[in-house]
């Protein structure tokens, strides 16, 4: 069978980004085939990770935060976002930016810059945009709509090279799926085949892959004993196929384990504050020298409390920085990395 264009990697990388309402959740539904979030979820406390199939094609989809979710602080909201980058890792294949078609509101012609300020500086060349649409019209007069006579989709679009696809809210229908899959076959293949990757992206896949190694070290004697079980139990292909089909249960387990638990998560908030204390301490402590030595201590002292806030601003800084540049260039048991990534059965 002739090798699909784009499309090396064992699986489809999705990362599925929303900016307020349940455009988001609709959207990974409709690429799963399956109710993965209910129609009353608006947003989700941690990103999350599904893996099911699109078209007969094996699928992961990354849910990411809503950009601009008021309830989430921007160290929780930048946590959140590495989080959604280890568990992408080494990179998407497509960002899918979801909005419902009805409600576009002023702040979602600015998401594509958004994404663009936090995922690097080219991930808009791997971006589409997709509407969910719950009405009647035609998709010829949809794609008008989009196109022509409301200024404001054309806008959000052309963020995107005017790559974009409509679903319904009604997503059970395999024919859309096969359309989608279709546009993100060939954005892919007009970027050379390629994931996206920049700074940060090899960072997460680098810490991710530490961890697994970590991991299967702390694994090692018992893998060994349950080969040592299925020898006595098996013989011949049988035996390769069991001890083939344990390697990969414990290879998917450990590298679930470790997109959810890795140094560069455990860090990214330790950095931002800490970058904060030092700075605030040391401004609080200038503006207390005025007061004498005990101002100094009391000022040195709220000072650092308060450049903590202002340490997690800074380390985004320093993130956008390195994440300004650009892309280059066995078997999988899904039913069991679905159980660590709270997946219901299909």
């Amino acid at each position: 069978m002739p090798k699909r264009a784009g499309f090396g990697d064992l699986e489809l990388r999705i990362l599925v980004i929303g900016s307020s309402g349940p455009s988001q959740f609709l959207l990974t539904n409709f690429i799963l085939g399956r109710e993965e979030f209910s129609e009353e979820v608006y947003s989700i406390a941690s990103s999350q990770k599904n893996v099911g199939e699109l078209v007969g094609r094996r699928v992961a989809v990354v849910n990411g935060p809503n950009l601009y979710d008021k309830d989430m602080s921007k160290s929780k909201m930048r946590k959140e976002m590495r989080r959604s980058m280890c568990l992408s890792a080494p990179g998407p294949h497509a960002i899918l930016i979801a909005f419902e078609l009805e409600k576009i509101s002023p702040n979602d012609l600015k998401t594509p810059k958004l994404v663009k300020n936090k995922f690097g500086e080219n991930v808009l060349n791997y971006s589409m945009i997709l509407f969910v649409y719950d009405g009647h019209l035609s998709s010829r007069a949809l794609n008008d709509k989009v196109m022509r006579t409301d200024w404001h989709l054309r806008e959000l679009v052309e963020q995107c090279s005017c790559r974009y696809h409509i679903f319904s809210k009604n997503w059970r229908n395999p024919a859309a799926n096969r359309e989608l899959i279709h546009k993100i076959e060939r954005m892919i293949q007009a970027l050379g085949g390629h994931h996206y990757i920049n700074r940060s992206y090899k960072r997460a896949e680098e810490s991710v892959r530490n961890e697994e190694r970590k991991l299967h070290s702390k694994k090692q004697s018992e893998t060994k004993r349950t080969c040592r079980e299925l020898e006595q139990q098996f013989r011949g292909d049988e035996l390769r196929w069991q001890i083939d089909a344990y390697n990969a249960s414990v290879g998917a387990e450990i590298r679930a384990k470790a997109e959810l638990q890795n140094s560069w998560l455990r860090t990214s908030l330790a950095v931002g504050l800490g970058l904060g204390f030092v700075a605030g301490a040391a401004m609080g402590m200038i503006v207390g020298s005025v007061e004498g030595p005990a101002g100094m201590a009391v000022g040195g002292a709220v000072g650092g409390v308060v450049g903590g806030a202002s340490g997690a601003a800074a380390q985004l800084a320093i993130e956008h920085i390195d994440d300004r540049v650009g892309s280059h260039p066995g078997s999988f048991n899904t039913a069991f990395v679905n159980r660590f990534y709270r997946a219901p059965p299909i």
